[in-house]
């Protein structure tokens, strides 16, 4: 049977949007391009945008000569450059390619955001995605701005010398920041961003970016709240979701928390102090086992680490690490493990390198040597092109299974792994994400009526 290819999708030097007749759209992975199939891309999720991306030219799929092509103008009208078009998929979505294109002599960076193919197929945008996680925590229709402002004035009246909640009011209105408009929605997670500095340098950081030419996206926070402040916010959270709330460390808008472990520790001992039930959580790169040891023992009860890849040289080449190694990093995920703490790891994911053979081997050797609960597939939020030359995709003869074979492979081969987006509360640690799922339908509905 034929199959039916999702219609090209470009734009024209203004950025409007249109369908391109004759063309199928095209999909890529490291140096390898694919026209879209309709049963292999999904309808483009809600809360997903469009992007329209300057000094590129779109590759396409040519219906008529069954070939791929980069296109410089629109052949229906010559005088008329074409642009490529790609999606920012909503959270709880993985991507499986990237928009394809190629560069002009003069393109800059793309933003810090990702990068899925998409085209068009009968009325709706598709996408190259798979959903990895059904939670609509992060879900915009139920983040009402009313609602959020409303929750904004309240914590001013209740907290109003609070230096953290006011970076938490920023993010929410400014930034846009789905984890601070559940703070103040009172709902799931609540980020308690805390440290000023990183020991790391990565390629993609949101907030503290060393390549001139790619903006941040995102203010790193600029004080370290104190011990107080941090436990107001997250007991305050705490006692108002009343169901599975977490509170986590290590957000986009800071840098590594445990360089600021000499207040998070105190904070967490005034938390548990003040509240037992509740999740305290922290997003980290794990380069200190020792300084995270001693969270642990205070009280705080998972860990995300931050992965671009199971492999050293290619970690290091992504992080470019200051004064740790990847050694270190598996030596917080063991830690954790022997301790009984539920480890989680931020699998940044691309396209052309984290669907190759050799990574998924790498990873599977990973997860049968250092057991860890669940893998949350995130989209690196970085230029697909530079990345692939970082990581020197295309230089090798790796073979691509691709990314639906990796997760079809990775949940065979390891049953006991997770997998999802968003980080669970300890409640559902060990809970089928199913049942996880219908619980928080029935709190969302409570939200919003």
């Amino acid at each position: 049977m034929t199959p039916r290819f999702v219609k090209a999708l470009v734009a024209n030097s203004k950025g409007e949007f249109f369908e391109l007749d004759g063309y199928a759209a095209a999909g890529m992975a490291g140096a390898q391009c694919f026209p879209l199939r309709a049963d292999r891309t999904i309808n483009m999720p809600f809360g997903s945008e469009y992007f329209f991306l300057p000094d590129r030219r779109p590759v396409l799929f040519n219906l008529d000569t069954g070939r791929l092509e980069t296109l410089f103008t629109d052949p229906h009208d010559a005088d008329e450059p074409v642009f490529p078009v790609a999606s920012f998929t909503a959270p709880g979505y993985t991507t499986t390619l990237t928009c394809a294109y190629v560069e002009s002599a003069e393109a800059r960076p793309l933003p810090l955001f990702s990068y899925a193919a998409v085209g068009w197929h009968r009325g709706r945008g598709r996408v190259a995605a798979i959903r990895v996680d059904a939670h609509r925590r992060q879900d915009l229709r139920l983040m009402p701005v009313e609602k959020i402002k409303a929750g904004v004035g309240d914590l001013r009246h209740q907290m109003p010398e609070n230096r953290l909640r006011a970076h938490l009011e920023r993010c929410a209105l400014t930034y846009g920041c789905p984890a601070a408009k559940n703070f103040f929605l009172g709902r799931c997670e609540a980020p308690l961003p805390t440290s000023i500095s990183c020991n790391a340098r990565c390629c993609g950081c949101l907030s503290g970016q060393q390549d001139e030419g790619i903006p941040s996206s995102q203010e790193r926070i600029r004080f370290t709240p104190s011990a107080e402040e941090i436990a107001r916010v997250a007991v305050h959270h705490i006692n108002r979701v009343r169901r599975r709330a977490i509170v986590s460390f290590g957000q986009g808008c800071e840098g590594e928390p445990l360089l600021a472990a000499a207040v998070i520790e105190p904070a967490i001992r005034r938390i548990r102090a003040a509240v037992s039930r509740g999740t305290i959580h922290m997003n980290t790169n794990a380069s200190l086992p020792g300084v995270l040891d001693r969270l642990m023992e205070a009280g705080l009860d998972s860990i995300r680490v931050s992965l671009n890849s199971i492999r050293k040289p290619f970690y290091e080449a992504y992080y470019r690490p200051k004064g740790y190694h990847f050694e270190d990093v598996v030596q917080s995920i063991d830690l954790a493990l022997a301790k009984g703490k539920f480890v989680s790891i931020n699998y940044l994911s691309m396209p052309g390198f984290t669907d190759t053979a050799a990574e998924m081997t790498a990873l599977l050797a990973f997860l049968d040597a250092h057991r860890v609960h669940m893998i949350q597939w995130r989209n690196l939020n970085f230029d697909p092109v530079r990345y692939g030359k970082i990581m020197g995709c295309g230089q090798t003869n790796d073979r691509l299974v691709g990314m639906k074979v990796l997760l079809e492979t990775v949940r065979q081969a390891c049953p006991w792994v997770k997998f999802g987006y968003f980080n669970p509360p300890k409640e559902d640690f060990f809970t089928p994400p199913a049942s996880q799922i219908h619980r928080q339908k029935n709190e969302d509905r409570t939200l919003m009526a």
